[in-house]
């Protein structure tokens, strides 16, 4: 899943990162539209302390892919995003939003290594 969040970073992304997401299949990508739900989430994420305001993009990312029911959502965003306090934060107000918790993980958790 990708959305207008998504695109506006990529536009200042590393090459090599632009290049990964053009080999992307397109069969294999959904683009998600930003709706009234979605902010209202992302802008509760940011109410309730789970982080500052300053992250409205990261949130808006969490409260995407909760609301579209995504597998994961993978980050290299220690800061905001992969972090375990922060995650129960944005999950504590997904439940009582009644949403289903949202898997953050890192990368690195998806790689393979040889002697699999």
């Amino acid at each position: 899943m990708y959305s207008a969040v998504t695109q506006d970073e990529l536009e200042s992304a590393p090459e090599k990162v632009k290049e990964l997401i053009k080999s992307l299949r397109i069969d294999q990508t959904e683009f998600v539209e930003i709706t009234d739900e979605a902010i209202e989430l992302a802008t509760e994420y940011i109410t309730e302390e789970v982080v500052r305001k300053t992250t409205y993009a990261d949130c808006l990312h969490i409260a995407l892919a909760t609301i579209n029911r995504a597998d994961f959502l993978v980050s290299w965003n220690f800061k905001h995003i992969v972090n375990i306090e922060r995650i129960r934060g944005y999950n504590s107000i997904n439940i009582k939003n009644g949403y289903k918790q949202l898997e953050i993980r890192s990368p690195r958790e998806f790689e393979k290594y040889e002697d699999d």
